[in-house]
């Protein structure tokens, strides 16, 4: 039987941590803030001090990007519109070592809906 996208995701809730929006904003000066949402959206709005590598390349880019170069042991906040696509890509993130990968639970749409800062 195939997978659903929403399989997949709850399938990598269940093996990463998730935080709520009050902790992630707690956690914006001594995490790294990793925006996998399209460039569009993240041009519209996006936390303080975010980068922006799309969840759709973030295998292929991670590494090689110099706020990430070298930081496999640094805290990482990821987060993307609702939830889904940051959780798929902290599970890809853990797989390949960043082991302090945490998404965002609700995404940006809760950030916001919270009236929070945005950058």
């Amino acid at each position: 039987m195939a997978l659903t996208a929403l399989d997949m995701v709850a399938a990598a809730k269940q093996q990463i941590k998730e935080i709520d929006a009050a902790t992630a904003q707690s956690q914006l000066g001594s995490s790294l803030i990793l925006d996998v949402r399209e460039p569009a959206e993240f041009a519209a709005a996006h936390l303080p001090g975010a980068v922006n590598i799309p969840r759709g390349v973030l295998e292929f880019k991670i590494d090689s990007h110099p706020d990430f170069q070298g930081k496999q042991q640094t805290a990482i906040l990821v987060y993307c519109q609702t939830g889904g696509r940051s959780a798929l890509a902290t599970h890809a993130l853990n797989q390949l070592g960043y082991a302090q990968a945490v998404s965002m639970a609700g995404g940006f749409k809760v950030w916001a809906e919270s009236g929070l800062p945005l950058g």
